[in-house]
């Protein structure tokens, strides 16, 4: 069966570094730290009851674009997510 994605304009503050995040609906993670929170079980949902922390562990580079592994610090569960223009680089690079 096919999950289609749910938009979902969300602001948020990061619970890892405490930034105030601006969502656009497809922001999954915070743009600062790259720390996101374990809340869908497939993108958008929101259906995940976890709630744990998710640890941006790695990023992979595939045709020009970065996408960040996050390893959930509370059930193991890993995801990936696509880098957004905003992100800070820096932060990027020290996960390569």
């Amino acid at each position: 069966m096919t999950r289609k994605f749910k938009v979902k304009k969300e602001n948020f503050i990061c619970n890892h570094c405490g930034k105030n995040v601006r969502g656009d609906g497809y922001t999954n993670h915070c743009p600062g730290c790259l720390w996101s929170k374990h809340v869908d079980v497939y993108p958008g949902d929101r259906a995940e009851f976890c709630g744990g922390a998710m640890r941006p562990t790695s990023v992979l580079m595939k045709a020009g674009s970065y996408t960040i592994i996050h390893v959930c610090e509370y059930c193991g569960a890993e995801r990936v997510c696509k880098t957004s223009p905003g992100d800070n680089f820096d932060a990027i690079l020290t996960l390569c």
